[in-house]
């Protein structure tokens, strides 16, 4: 019925072999499966469930909500007071609904054209900006996952005007500019990668991308549909460019936002944000673009996400990561746990990964092994390598004990592995 009985591919488990888990219900920190098993949830829909899962306040909001209408098909309160939520905790000036990641990125990219006159995208291997076709060159996420370097059904000319670079490489950058910097239009980053694992990007490199841009009359667009009230509270850029002084030209957000029901948005400089339609040219819409229940449920999520839900989240993280840590050495298994905020992945049987070549160096029959031994001890790890693991707020201390009991036996089949492989 359903293409690899999915809707997107990471969810099939083929990075891992066995079997999904079909989810029926899930509470706080944990999921509930059609055969009635209770699994820690370490995904946390991709990121979004920032509170964790059915929380009682959005689900509140979300229930009076949809007692006044489902859709409308005009402006509504809700996603004017979200706009004012995104605006006040970040840098961009205006911002415009959609309702996923991709389409945010898609939509940027094409105001980023319209605006400079220009028609080059620059972007780093490993970054995924959803599955856009100019951007599925080297990208992470599934295309890493499943082992496909592009995709049939994107044709030569639809990436052609991409310039693919490595990540965290200043050189690349600024030859890429020196040489294509009069028909740039926009260099597109991760703001923290998290779809080739979590690769942070090294200190100021973000803030060299934004000033070269600058130097070059491109636009820098930052994706935060990942890290965008994950990593803290105002995203990646409240850990970089809110410290170092520096504002990307558009941002991308998602996931959280959405409080786990499909919103995403772009926003950014005033000046740029008025090109678009209907106060300019560039034409971008969507029916359902500013849902009235995706609105409140984002909404009622940021303003529960206080400083001290972030706060626990760091605490949290900090158990799993030491545990992890610790668990993996003491079985003999080589290995990097990288953060970005309150995101984080572990590597297996490789140094510290600063771009995507090092994180294909990564063994993954390790992982593959570990994932399974995790998931039979009750906590449910993404199923690929290549994937951030998150928190919530919901992850209290039985949940986080579960995780800490599950890891060594997990490193002793990681271990294995590894010696089978030697």
């Amino acid at each position: 019925m359903t293409p690899g009985g999915v809707n997107s591919p990471v969810r099939a488990f083929n990075a891992v072999g066995g079997t999904p888990r079909f989810i029926t219900s899930a509470d706080g920190a944990w999921l509930t499966d059609a055969d009635g098993n209770r699994y820690v949830d370490l995904i946390c829909s991709w990121g979004p469930m920032l509170l964790g899962h059915n929380h009682p306040e959005v689900r509140a909001a979300v229930t009076e909500a949809v007692s006044r209408g489902t859709s409308y098909g005009t402006p509504t309160v809700p996603e004017v007071e979200l706009a004012e939520e995104l605006v006040a905790r970040t840098s961009v000036e205006r911002v415009r609904f959609v309702s996923s990641g991709t389409e945010a990125t898609m939509s940027a990219i094409r105001l980023a054209r319209g605006f400079t006159g220009r028609d080059m995208v620059v972007k780093f291997a490993g970054c995924y900006h959803g599955h856009v076709d100019a951007l599925l060159v080297s990208a992470g996420s599934g295309l890493v996952t499943l082992g496909v370097p592009g995709t049939p059904g994107v044709p030569e000319s639809a990436t052609a005007l991409t310039l693919v670079l490595p990540y965290n490489d200043r050189a690349a950058v600024t030859a890429a500019f020196a040489e294509h910097g009069d028909r740039i239009a926009c260099l597109v980053t991760e703001a923290a990668p998290g779809n080739m694992g979590v690769v942070p990007p090294e200190p100021g490199f973000n803030g060299f991308l934004a000033e070269t841009c600058r130097a070059h009359g491109a636009l820098f667009l930052s994706d935060e549909v990942m890290t965008g009230f994950r990593a803290s509270r105002q995203g990646q850029w409240g850990l970089d460019g809110a410290v170092e002084g520096w504002t990307p030209d558009l941002v991308t957000f998602g996931k959280v936002m959405g409080g786990g029901f499909p919103a995403a948005a772009f926003g950014g400089r005033a000046d740029v944000m008025a090109h678009l339609a209907p106060e300019g040219g560039v034409y971008q819409a969507g029916t359902l673009s500013g849902n009235p229940i995706a609105t409140t449920a984002g909404l009622t999520t940021l303003r529960l996400a206080t400083p001290e839900v972030y706060d626990h989240l760091n605490r949290a993280g900090d158990v799993v990561k030491q545990a992890v840590g610790e668990a993996l050495t003491a079985a003999g298994v080589p290995h990097v746990v990288q953060s970005a905020g309150t995101m984080f992945s572990v590597f297996f049987g490789c140094d510290p990964v600063r771009d995507f070549a090092g994180a294909n160096r990564q063994h993954l029959p390790a992982y593959a092994a570990f994932f399974h031994a995790m998931l039979d001890a009750g906590v449910h790890l993404p199923p690929s390598a290549f994937e951030a693991w998150f928190l919530s707020a919901a992850h209290d201390d039985q949940a986080l004990q579960a995780v800490v009991d599950a890891l060594p036996a997990a490193a002793t089949a990681a271990a294995q592995t590894l010696d089978t492989h030697s």
